[in-house]
């Protein structure tokens, strides 16, 4: 498969960018209209809603089996979920989480490494709170990539998720 072998490497987050980026993924999602929500999306064909220009966000899952096709821009980062969840201030004053049986995600069969932390966001004057289990890439070279995203939690929730990934200069 092109591509194999020419990952330029994973993206450790730091503390602070982690945050950031996961309060910036939040906002990407829940702006999203229903009818081109790149999370509801069970194929890829969403998956260009939206994006910022420094990075590339990749969807979570509602749950269960999904697999996408997407283009991506050889230029960015990735940014993606395994597991993650958010809730308002009003809701609990503490960040809350899942408790994770399982949290995996591999690019061309190699496993990625990934982070589980919460961070605040706001959206307008509402104070949020996102928890997750992330993982980011650097650039890809161009070229045909499979990442797949595999996530369960005690409570019976899971995700399996296959990205057909072709990156591109555009």
């Amino acid at each position: 498969m092109s591509g194999a072998g020419s990952v330029d490497g994973t993206w450790r987050l730091g503390v602070e960018e982690r945050g950031v980026l996961a309060g910036r993924w939040w906002k990407w999602a829940l702006a999203a209209p229903e009818d081109r929500s790149p999370v509801r999306d069970t194929t890829g064909e969403h998956a260009g809603w939206g994006q910022p220009d420094d990075l590339w966000f990749l969807a979570g899952t509602y749950g269960g089996r999904v697999v996408r096709r997407c283009v991506i821009p050889s230029d960015r980062r990735l940014f993606f979920p395994v597991l993650n969840m958010q809730h308002d201030r009003s809701y609990s004053r503490v960040p809350r989480s899942l408790t994770v049986a399982e949290a995996t995600a591999s690019l061309n069969g190699m496993p990625l490494p990934l982070q589980e932390f919460s961070a605040p966001f706001r959206t307008g004057l509402t104070q949020r709170y996102a928890w997750g289990v992330w993982g980011g890439i650097e650039p890809l070279a161009p070229g045909q990539y499979v990442l797949e995203i595999r996530g369960r939690a005690t409570n019976g929730f899971w995700v399996d998720t296959t990205y057909h990934l072709e990156s591109k200069t555009l």
